[in-house]
């Protein structure tokens, strides 16, 4: 699906380190339509898994989109965008319960993720993480220096 007239574009990612679970940033590269620019934003979660951190940056980047816009969420991030595009109906259906019939993991950041997406026009685009990518990469960067500032600030 493609949306029509002009594009916001945005890389998402989530770094999670030395240990998953532990520290968690976020990191989110935005490139505004008709040559409106590129905005760098990154914050430190706190404790967390990879899959809270890349939530948070999807959500993070699209909460930085204005309301109505079209938005190709790009990531590399296979559970965020299947999430948004494969496995919400299901979910939605069996009570919010996965395949398993378990309880969807992560339901409240899910939950802040189709909010933001609702109310946006948002397609969705996977890119192989580290295969340089420039904005992919940067996101992730963004990501980590969160983490960096934040030990930083720790000590």
């Amino acid at each position: 699906m493609t949306a029509a007239g002009p594009k916001w574009l945005a890389y998402t990612d989530g770094a999670c380190a030395p240990t998953n679970p532990g520290p968690a940033g976020w990191g989110a590269v935005l490139i505004a339509p008709d040559d409106g620019g590129e905005t760098d934003h990154f914050g430190f979660i706190g404790p967390g898994t990879n899959q809270t951190a890349e939530l948070t940056a999807a959500i993070e980047g699209l909460s930085r989109v204005p309301p109505g816009a079209a938005v190709e969420l790009v990531s590399d991030s296979q559970y965020v965008l299947k999430g948004l595009t494969e496995w919400r109906a299901g979910w939605e259906r069996k009570g919010w319960r996965n395949s398993k019939g378990d309880p969807v993991a992560n339901l409240g950041l899910w939950k802040r993720l189709y909010e933001q997406a609702d109310a946006r026009r948002v397609t969705v685009r996977w890119v192989r993480g580290h295969a340089n990518d420039r904005c992919n990469e940067k996101a992730d960067a963004l990501a980590n220096k969160a983490l960096v500032l934040r030990r930083g600030s720790a000590a």
